[in-house]
């Protein structure tokens, strides 16, 4: 299965016909995160299909209601469905005293466990790690303890050239060990490097999550070089100071990020009510950075 990103809502904190709150899922080496869980996120998902059964971990980037309102609604469903994986809730350690009285409440008899990732938002760490995805946290700027979300596939194994194996007779039980990197001798002795018999995979995938933050350079050398970047774009030119003052970001600081950190891709999200012309964001994105776009919701994108 392919790489794909799912954008379940970009609106900021007042909703609107078109907009609503920030949610998102990735699918990343066939496992399936959720990055923020705004109100309505469960509905929004039913209603376009998006398939939840290897949804084992939430990533929740800070404490206003945006960003979070939706998981009570959400996980009270998934004991109703009769889930019995548990789930990991990552987030700051107020998440934890907040959710868990109104898990107690209203969901007391679930038939899984909800476990709690309590992380420091203040640094970059390693807070997710499995054989083939490491997740990181980016510190952001913002009004509470905020950080973004840095997902990373590890390398993959080279792929065996088959014509190549066929030609020197290579028993199948030793494709595993050229495939880790060794070589290949042959019964008359001659050695046959590994990278004549392989070929490089892909390179590994990057995918940058950053939601409510200020203008903030410390992200540079944590996001160098994604393949793709979300940033926030709440505001544009027009409500500059409004941006200082809630410590939010301009389309155009978006795509100056975007730019001085070498991405391969800018994705604007996170929108204001107050701007009724996306296209006016993405036009100030692009007289700084050219590879932008807008995130639309409902929609999937494959990475």
């Amino acid at each position: 299965m392919s790489n794909q990103l799912t954008i379940i809502g970009c609106g900021s904190a007042k909703p609107t016909k078109s907009l609503s709150p920030s949610a998102q899922v990735l699918e990343m080496r066939d496992k399936q995160f959720m990055i923020d869980c705004g109100e309505g996120t469960q509905i929004t998902m039913q209603r376009i299909g998006v398939r939840q059964n290897r949804l084992n971990n939430i990533f929740i980037s800070h404490l206003h209601g945006d960003h979070c309102f939706g998981l009570i609604g959400l996980l009270s469903t998934w004991g109703m469905l009769g889930r019995t994986r548990d789930v990991c809730i990552h987030a700051q350690p107020d998440l934890e005293k907040l959710l868990s009285p109104l898990l107690s409440y209203f969901c007391p008899d679930l038939p899984y466990n909800v476990r709690f990732n309590n992380i420091n938002t203040k640094r970059s760490e390693v807070i997710y790690e499995d054989r083939t995805v490491k997740v990181s946290t980016l510190p952001l700027k913002h009004r509470v303890p905020c950080c973004g979300f840095l997902f990373e596939e590890k390398p993959r194994e080279p792929h065996i050239i088959r014509e190549m194996i066929e030609m020197y007779n290579i028993p199948l039980s030793d494709v595993p060990r050229i495939k880790s990197g060794g070589d290949y001798v042959c019964i008359d002795g001659r050695v046959i490097p590994h990278e004549e018999l392989t070929r490089p995979a892909a390179a590994p995938y990057r995918y940058a999550y950053c939601s409510d933050t200020a203008y903030n350079e410390r992200l540079l050398e944590l996001i160098e070089g994604v393949d793709l970047l979300y940033h926030e774009a709440t505001y544009s030119d027009e409500y500059e100071k409004s941006a200082k003052l809630y410590l939010h970001s301009t389309a155009r600081q978006a795509a100056t990020i975007a730019k001085k950190a070498h991405v391969k891709k800018l994705m604007l999200g996170h929108f204001s009510a107050r701007v009724n012309d996306l296209g006016v964001l993405l036009g100030e994105a692009k007289e700084v950075f050219e590879n932008t776009v807008i995130a639309e919701e409902k929609m999937v994108y494959k990475l």
